[in-house]
């Protein structure tokens, strides 16, 4: 297990939690005074009140709850968003209304979940020759639907 250290920014902010036992990620909450309307096609980005100290060779990723996606077309826009692990300050969470409806948020509304991931650093070997595959350079959808 990795500890990971956490700064509530409130004594009333909802500390982020694993739901059931197999749950990959936690939850986390909006922590705002008043309640934010994110209109269709429109995005907004809420405060969770949090702060993380992450150790180094690892991130959190901030994805969307399967739950707002399914009954109310609520996402988070740059799914999955990054923590770095260098990164301080408060986590905030992008989130956008493909739906029709006016979406409200209130504090304590459970938005995201955040996943802790290994990050593997590269080496970059610059080459002038990349080899060739059977795919080749077949990009997007260049393998079929069947």
């Amino acid at each position: 297990m990795v500890k990971i250290l956490i700064k509530r920014l409130s004594s009333k902010v909802t500390m982020p939690q694993y739901k059931t036992i197999g749950s990959s990620g936690m939850d986390i909450a909006a922590f705002i005074d008043n309640e934010i309307l994110i209109k269709p096609s429109e995005k907004k980005i809420i405060p969770t009140g949090i702060k993380l100290k992450i150790p180094k060779g690892y991130e959190v990723q901030i994805r969307p709850r399967s739950g707002l996606a399914a009954n109310n077309d609520v996402t988070v826009l740059n799914t999955p968003g990054t923590i770095d692990s260098d990164y301080r300050g408060e986590i905030k969470v992008i989130l956008f209304n493909h739906g029709k409806n006016v979406f409200k948020v209130e504090n304590g509304l459970r938005i995201a979940q955040m996943v802790l991931c290994p990050v593997i650093e590269a080496k970059l070997s610059e080459v002038e020759i990349i080899d060739e595959t059977e795919r080749g350079e077949g990009g997007f959808g260049s393998t079929g639907t069947k």
